[in-house]
């Protein structure tokens, strides 16, 4: 059985690409761990616009955090280890491992990752594209 896509339309011309990245969209990990917020600073030209993800990963190293960008997706990756040595009478926070992607659209880039607090902060760009408009030439076949 095959998939009718709003993309499959003549009308739209080129938007594959899109198409693929809405699936990977829908196929993210539903997970709600670890928790993230996503926020819009102001750009400090005011020519690009900020975008900051933040996930609260307390308990976590920073060698026990991977940020990758992989194919047009930031994928966040935590992997903890148990002390071995440890006795625990109670343990109620669990060394566990995750995995978070986001989609990027195009044109947005990674400028930089910090731990602090507890807190993963990514901070992306997004520059504001330059509007080009370009004369076609028409060219008459014939007399």
């Amino acid at each position: 059985m095959s998939r009718v896509s709003v993309f499959s339309s003549p009308l739209l011309l080129g938007f594959e690409g899109l198409e693929r990245m809405l699936d990977r969209a829908a196929k993210t990990s539903g997970d709600g761990y670890p928790p993230y917020n996503i926020e819009r600073l102001v750009g400090a030209n005011g020519t690009s616009e900020v975008l900051r993800i933040t996930l609260a990963v307390a308990g976590f190293r920073e060698d026990e955090l991977d940020v990758t960008l992989e194919e047009g997706q930031l994928v966040v990756r935590g992997r903890q280890v148990d002390d071995e040595e440890r006795v625990y009478i109670h343990r109620g926070i669990a060394a566990r491992q995750f995995q978070r992607a986001f989609v990027l659209a195009d044109g947005i880039e990674v400028a930089g990752a910090s731990l602090e607090n507890g807190l993963l902060s990514i901070d992306l760009v997004r520059h504001e594209p330059e509007r080009v408009i370009q004369k076609i030439d028409i060219k008459s076949n014939g007399a």
